[in-house]
């Protein structure tokens, strides 16, 4: 496999962005490579600039579900390109896409469109902090909630891949308000409430995906909701990733859990950029021009993203593909354990519906601790191997790798043989 075009352009990219990149996990770096340069997509697929194909399981960081250029949802972006890219003015199609999102996740009473998860996910902190007059912050060890100054306080994802637990330009004042707690630890979470009572929201990835799919604990999120109900704190759950990808709505369905805000993105954009927070009108209510906290955005329910999204979630609800790829990842998952077994490879696989992470650990994966204590040298080679293969999982050890509807038998059976070749030489370097 060749990526002479590749290596070229990543050479241009050096002189022009830090580190020829504009997403730092992009560069490569905690798997010893450099990346390659995709031309297209479809389907399940990539395709590079030296005519490589690779078999996709980064799927735009889980953003991709119906597939890379699912032939509806081009028609419908066209469509909705014609009639104009952006209005800064309001549009029948983002009352559309509001009622749906509230229809799908009854914790929401109403919802305020953004650019991005990121945005939503800061915004969302803003409007808990403006709406009990408090400054303090739980977030959980290793989950990554996008690049607010608040959150980046022990994130997971890129900042984890290059060991770094802060981002410097954070001030010190600020971090000071964010207090961090230990995921399927409810005990680190009281802990912290008993010593603060400056506390006006938790934020959670009910299922952690920026260190890896880390499942919660049976009871653990209703415990956590319990928990801030009796202290009258704000239970934020951060949606990103997990909403319309476990489920037609997300994980707060699973669980039984009815936070009081919602962060969603990714899917709900068709691959559109693409956010929002909502949750409980009274609450939602202090958000401008109703209320005092001030959130805006000229692109917040861009047309074009926005169309993309009724459509990517309109098949989503009538095809409902949830059970077809929960039973995809779980025959994946025992299918690739009894491999390394076979060939003496300490490996872990961690899943839920649409998603699953490998580890390289001879123990149980539960909470950022374990996860941390993955080989990272030994992903490094799985990584270089496997895209020899023709498999693209994600660069670094600590992200999730995502299923398309598009991802059928044959990719499955084709992402095993891989898995069977790859730790077959895992294996037999061991031996020697």
């Amino acid at each position: 496999m060749t990526r002479e075009k590749s290596a070229h352009l990543y050479e241009e990219a050096l002189k022009l962005m830090p580190a020829g990149v504009n997403s730092p996990v992009r560069a490569f770096r905690a798997v010893n490579d450099i990346p390659f340069f995709v031309q297209r997509a479809k389907g399940a697929y990539l395709f590079d600039v030296d005519g490589n194909t690779y078999l996709d399981y980064v799927a735009s960081w889980g953003a991709i579900i119906l597939g890379h250029a699912h032939d509806g949802l081009v028609r419908e972006a066209q469509a909705a390109v014609a009639d104009g890219t952006s209005y800064g003015a309001c549009h029948p199609y983002e009352v559309k896409l509001a009622q749906l999102l509230i229809d799908a996740f009854p914790s929401m009473e109403k919802v305020r469109l953004t650019s991005s998860g990121t945005e939503a996910t800061m915004s969302a902190i803003r409007l808990a902090r403006g709406a009990t007059g408090k400054d303090g912050i739980i977030k959980f060890r290793g989950c990554y909630h996008g690049h607010a100054d608040s959150l980046l306080v022990k994130a997971g994802s890129g900042l984890e891949t290059y060991g770094i637990p802060d981002s410097a330009g954070v001030p010190a004042d600020l971090a000071r308000h964010t207090f961090v707690a230990e995921f399927n630890h409810l005990d680190s979470v009281r802990s912290i409430i008993d010593r603060n009572k400056d506390i006006a929201c938790v934020i959670v990835e009910p299922i952690m995906g920026n260190m890896g799919v880390i499942l919660p604990r049976e009871g653990f999120l209703k415990s956590l909701e319990e928990l801030c109900k009796t202290a009258g704190i704000l239970l934020i759950f951060d949606e990103v990733i997990t909403g319309f990808r476990v489920t037609y709505g997300g994980a707060q369905h699973l669980y039984g859990v009815d936070p009081d805000l919602t962060c969603l993105g990714k899917i709900i954009g068709g691959g559109f950029p693409i956010g929002a927070f909502g949750g409980k009108a009274v609450i939602m209510d202090h958000v401008a021009p109703l209320g005092a906290v001030y959130q805006a955005g000229t692109l917040s329910g861009n047309p074009v993203a926005v169309r993309a999204g009724l459509y990517a979630l309109g098949q989503l609800k009538a095809e409902n593909p949830y059970r077809a790829m929960k039973e995809k990842v779980e025959y994946l998952g025992r299918e690739v354990l009894e491999i390394a077994a076979r060939h003496n490879v300490a490996y872990r696989v961690n899943g839920a519906t649409g998603m699953f992470t490998g580890f390289f650990i001879d123990k149980d994966v539960t909470d950022y601790e374990s996860a941390s204590q993955a080989g990272r040298e030994p992903y490094a080679r799985f990584f270089r191997m496997m895209l020899e293969e023709g498999i693209f999982f994600a660069p670094s050890p600590f992200e999730a790798a995502f299923l398309t509807l598009d991802h059928t038998e044959l990719e499955i059976g084709k992402t095993i043989s891989a898995f069977e070749r790859v730790f077959r030489r895992f294996g037999a370097r061991d031996e020697r």
